[in-house]
Formats: structure tokens, C-alpha cells, sequence
């Protein structure tokens, strides 16, 4: 009988684990669970493996929220670290892949229901060019998808670690905000779970409002409930992120679409038709019409970072 692999996509959060048959991507047995509950990663997969009652995996891919190109793994934002080298020998695995949470983000998008795709603006696709994935969770993920003869090949990356340009003057502000507090910005300071609240409270300390929410969840219920001070950071949340994912698309040449992924954007869909996210993608200067046709969607699928773990095992363009 032949034994499931093991399918991972774990952020700085959560981790998603998942068994699939050797050659397929429908995903089994999927379960959550949080990072902080396990001192490590050997730790979670056994926990999972027990709690969904399965024998050792010989085979594993797993995707994770960080810099995964040497053996020594250290995440960016929980305490887990790891060898992948060690790791495969403590569990007895014959092929242990590790890839970008990101990467597997964008390689499950070939296996996305249309039903699972909101649309947000006008643009066509072009068939066969490169598409973006982007989009904020605990971090920032950027990540790129090429077409080949025989497979999509994943362009890993840490885009959300780029700096951040502002491009009118609360931006400018901001920037000074961010700057006091963390020295460098990146875009992944702004956009993030910690980055909308961070901007919440920017926004309070520039119109001289006492801040009254402590979290990101709450940030985006009181601008729901009509807060204006939070209204107006969601929104400068969303228009920021239409800006960098336009850059992004502009430096891949998406004309085959962008894709937002991420824990925060699916909340957001009603959001982005109101605000200035297309404006900003488009908002490009003498290449505005260029970005103007393309389509970007949210996509609300819960596990698509899984399905590309699990096309990412045996795609021989992934290493």
C-alpha cells in the first residue's frame, strides 16, 4: 500500500499540514495548528501525524514564511528553527522538500476554482505570461509564476522586504513614523497584520487622536462600526498595498494577472472594489496604461499554499 506524503504551508502563525497520494494534489486529513502550542517544527508533524492518525510519511514538502535557500531554517516571524538536513533523518524522510510559503502560494493558483477568484477592477489576462502573487499575513509574501513548456515554474522571493516609497504626503509622514520606530521601512512593515495596527495608530498620533484598539481584528471591526480614524487606515492599508503590488507587476511583467493571497485580503474583498486600491495599481505614469490592463483578483480559497506544496513535490522544476 502506498503511503501518503506529507504536505505542509506553515507562517508565522499557524501551520497547515495535509496528507496527499504520491502524484496528486487533492489534499487529505487537513488540520491547523498553532505555532506557539510546539516548540518546533519535528514537534508539530507529530503532533499532526498522531492526531490524524497516519503512519510516517516517506515523503514531505513544506513551505515556510521565511528564507528557505541553506539547510538551516530560521524563521522570520515565530521562534522555530531547524535543519532541513536533520529534520529529514529524525523523521525518516527519503525526499524532503522545503520551499517558500510564497512559492507554494503561487503554485497552487493553476489549481484555484474560478469560483474561489474575486475580481477586483477591470484587465485581461494574457495567456502564458507571468503572473504575480502577492499578499499580507503575519508578513508580506511576494512571489512570482512563469510559464514552461511542462510546468508553471515558481520566481521565489522576498519582495516584501523591498523598501517602502511613499507617494503623497500622509505617506511621507508615515514614512517618518515608521522610520522612528523600526529605522529601515520595508513594505512588509506597513503591510502585515502588526503593520495595519502600526498604521492605525500612526494615523491616531497625526490627528492628535487617542488610539482605542490593540489589535489588527479590531482595527478592521471598528472601521466596519464607522470608526473614522481606523476607517481611514484600512483604507490607506489597501491603497498602499495597490501601489507596491502595481511595482511588483510592473518589475515581473504580469500581464498574466495578480493574485492576492495572504490571511488579511480575503477579509478585505468588500473593501477593494470602494477604495483606491485599483487607482494606485494603475497609478503608474507614463506605464498607467499598462498596469491599468491588468486583472488582479483576491483569492479566497483556504488552501491554496497547500496545493502548491503538493504540486511542488514532484514539479521537477522545483528544487
Amino acid at each position: 500500500m502506498t503511503t501518503p506524503a506529507l504536505i505542509g504551508d506553515i507562517g508565522g502563525t499557524n501551520a497547515r499540514f495535509a496528507l496527499v497520494m504520491p502524484g496528486s494534489v487533492e489534499l487529505q486529513s487537513i488540520e491547523t495548528l498553532p505555532c506557539a502550542r510546539y516548540a518546533g517544527l519535528v514537534e508539530a508533524i507529530r503532533a499532526y501525524l498522531e492526531q490524524v492518525g497516519a503512519e510516517a510519511p516517506r515523503e514531505a514538502c513544506l513551505a515556510f514564511a521565511c528564507p528557505v535557500h541553506e539547510d538551516w531554517v530560521k524563521m522570520t516571524n515565530n521562534d522555530w528553527a531547524f535543519s532541513k538536513k536533520a529534520v529529514a533523518h529524525e523523521l525518516g524522510l527519503s525526499n524532503f522538500k522545503v520551499i517558500n510559503d510564497f512559492t507554494a502560494q503561487a503554485l497552487g493558483i493553476p489549481h484555484i476554482d474560478a469560483k474561489d477568484l474575486v475580481k477586483i477592477g477591470d484587465g485581461e489576462a494574457e495567456a502564458r505570461r507571468p503572473r504575480l502573487v502577492i499578499g499580507p499575513g503575519t508578513g508580506l509574501g511576494v512571489a512570482g509564476l512563469i510559464p514552461s513548456q511542462r510546468h508553471w515554474i515558481p520566481l521565489t522571493t522576498e519582495g516584501g522586504h523591498a523598501t517602502f516609497a511613499p507617494t503623497d504626503q500622509r505617506e511621507r509622514q508615515l514614512l517618518d513614523y515608521f522610520r522612528a520606530r523600526y529605522g529601515r521601512v520595508s513594505i512588509e512593515r506597513l503591510l502585515c497584520g502588526q503593520g495595519l495596527l502600526d498604521l492605525y495608530l500612526a494615523h491616531a498620533a497625526l490627528l492628535s487622536v487617542t488610539a482605542s484598539y490593540n489589535t489588527p481584528a479590531e482595527v478592521t471591526g471598528a472601521a466596519r462600526a464607522g470608526d473614522r480614524v481606523a476607517r481611514e487606515a484600512l483604507l490607506r492599508f489597501i491603497k498602499i498595498l495597490g501601489s507596491c503590488a502595481g511595482d511588483a507587476a510592473l518589475t515581473l511583467g504580469a500581464l498574466g494577472g495578480v493574485y492576492l493571497c495572504g490571511g488579511i485580503t480575503p477579509r478585505l474583498v468588500e473593501w477593494l472594489p470602494r477604495s483606491d486600491f485599483r487607482r494606485a495599481f494603475a497609478d503608474k505614469g507614463r506605464l498607467s496604461a499598462y498596469n491599468a490592463g491588468i486583472p488582479t483578483w483576491v483569492v479566497t480559497a483556504p488552501w491554496t499554499g497547500l496545493l502548491g506544496a503538493a504540486e511542488a513535490l514532484h514539479n521537477e522544476e522545483v528544487t
